[in-house]
């Protein structure tokens, strides 16, 4: 087992963080949320990736063979990747709002939001 993906993924995932921490504007901390996002499809692809491994299609293989990827974890992916969409549409239509109700997208200009 390798950890080559692993590190793609926290590399991926500290890349969109800095990016959220350094963000002047509100559709890039959309953006970069997505990316830390799209850390989560590489760790749940690696999590299940077999070497070797076939698709999860039982008709042709044997009982008992461990040749094959583990389809559960294909199926948290694309969920995951459903809700990330969800979430990135919901976040620019807030940044939208936003953006009409005050006029600008930079967060320290967002006064009024402040508690």
């Amino acid at each position: 087992m390798t950890v080559f993906p692993y590190l793609v993924a926290a590399y991926v995932f500290l890349v969109g963080c800095y990016g959220l921490a350094t963000s002047r504007h509100l559709i890039h901390a959309v953006g970069c949320l997505s990316v830390c996002q799209a850390a989560t499809y590489v760790l749940l692809l690696a999590v299940g990736y077999r070497d070797g491994g076939t698709a999860p299609v039982f008709s042709d293989i044997e009982p008992g063979s461990r040749s094959v990827v583990d389809p559960v974890v294909q199926a948290l992916t694309l969920t995951d990747v459903v809700v990330g969409a969800t979430v990135t549409a919901l976040l620019l239509a807030l940044v939208i709002q936003v953006v009409k109700r005050h006029g600008t997208a930079d967060p320290d200009e967002l006064r009024e939001l402040r508690g």
